[in-house]
């Protein structure tokens, strides 16, 4: 008797819809984030790309545990003129400095420059961030308008 294997996708292992608490947008600031969700990629740090609730959100999810892309959010606590800005492939991010020292913490960075801030959440199983921040940073910057990262 030979055996039978099935493969699935890594985004149906009992894995349901992420959860994303996104603002209310309107206007300008909703079609900007729209764009921004068309145009994110199927995959983010090699993790492929996870249905979100609401279904309409301005926002994404790859991977189990989930890193969640939310549009819209308020400048992050923390940001002021002085704040350390990691600029990626013309994107410029805040992250905490306290998440930057502790490799064991989910890592939380915010686009600086935008119309629009985007934020996204990496779980530290993940880290460092960076792959992350290198396959967002076209969609980003064709998405939104920019006068100057990491100002």
């Amino acid at each position: 008797m030979g055996l039978l294997f099935f493969v699935m996708p890594l985004s149906s292992c009992g894995a349901g819809a992420v959860e994303i608490d996104a603002p209310s947008l309107e206007g300008s600031a909703a079609a900007a984030c729209d764009r921004l969700v068309d145009a994110l990629p199927e995959s983010v740090s090699d993790q492929p790309r996870r249905q979100v609730e609401p279904v309409r959100v301005p926002g994404a999810a790859w991977g189990d545990p989930a890193i969640v892309l939310t549009c819209g959010v308020p400048e992050p606590e923390g940001f002021d003129r002085f704040a350390l800005c990691q600029e990626t492939n013309g994107v410029g991010w805040f992250v905490p400095e306290a998440q930057i020292v502790d490799q064991s913490a989910d890592v939380v960075m915010t686009t600086i420059g935008f119309e629009q801030n985007v934020e996204v959440t990496v779980p530290a199983q993940y880290r460092p961030p960076a792959a992350a921040m290198v396959d967002l940073a076209g969609p980003i910057k064709r998405s939104l308008s920019e006068p100057d990262p990491c100002v």
